[in-house]
């Protein structure tokens, strides 16, 4: 079976998270976070571009959350531009005070700037590395070479690519990252589709096609983590059940 959890940095987390590129600051959604972070999930993921800091304010409002769950968000997103040192020093500095905290768990360089080096983003995300405010760097919508490249400035702890049953563009990036012991985690997960043969498989195994979905990203690599978004405790807790399903050899090649 698929291990259910995996070590980043220094924390052991469970494989399956929360995206909130939808979640708005309302009570209702504050609450949801409590619940989400008892409910089993490994990470809770946001950015500083979602729904205009909202997701952010609404996770920084929420009480803290068990140990093994890890905050992570991003900056550099945008336009031509979006990745120069004194943009992400702001973005940082306006994600700790969203999020109410001294450290974030995981920050990512949410892009790549066409007009800004890898190397001089990651180096201003790096200084607050140093500093104690950030504990573990990633970087998201990246190539083989642009990981190498962010490597020799940063430890990178984890890649968010887009990655599903359809969305197949970044296996070599998921088998680098296996190799290297970089966490992988695919961003919407749940997009893509399976045929007649997902159908099967859920009926299967009594579960829903979602869950089938995210086991088989589980078994794909050791080091994914996919993020599901939703705004359902419901639908969380039935994501987060797929880390007990085991496919056979057969059923993950028939998807694959």
């Amino acid at each position: 079976m698929s291990p259910t959890t995996l070590r980043l940095g220094e924390v052991e987390v469970a494989r399956i998270g929360l995206g909130t590129n939808r979640l708005r600051n309302a009570a209702r959604n504050v609450t949801f976070v409590e619940e989400a972070l008892t409910a089993g999930i490994g990470m809770i993921d946001t950015a500083h571009t979602y729904t205009g800091g909202e997701s952010e304010e609404t996770i920084g409002a929420a009480t803290s959350g068990p140990e093994g769950v890890v905050i992570a968000t991003k900056g550099g997103f945008g336009g031509p531009g979006g990745g120069r040192p004194d943009v992400l020093r702001a973005q940082i500095e306006e994600s700790l005070r969203r999020l109410r905290t001294d450290t974030i768990a995981l920050y990512y360089l949410h892009r790549v700037d066409p007009e800004t080096p890898i190397e001089d983003s990651l180096a201003a995300i790096n200084e607050y590395r140093e500093r104690g405010q950030i504990r573990l760097v990633g970087i998201s919508n990246v190539s083989i070479e642009q990981i190498e490249r962010a490597r020799r400035v940063v430890p990178v702890a984890a890649v968010q690519n887009h990655y599903n049953l359809s969305e197949r563009k970044h296996e070599e990036v998921v088998d680098y990252c296996e190799r290297e012991g970089i966490v992988f985690v695919p961003y919407f997960p749940l997009r893509g589709t399976g045929g007649p043969e997902l159908d099967e498989i859920a009926v299967r195994h009594g579960a829903s096609t979602f869950q089938i979905t995210l086991a088989w990203l589980l078994r794909r690599s050791p080091v994914t983590l996919p993020i599901p978004g939703t705004l359902s405790l419901e639908h969380l807790r039935e994501n987060v059940a797929a880390l007990e399903i085991e496919l056979s050899d057969e059923e993950f090649d028939a998807l694959r």
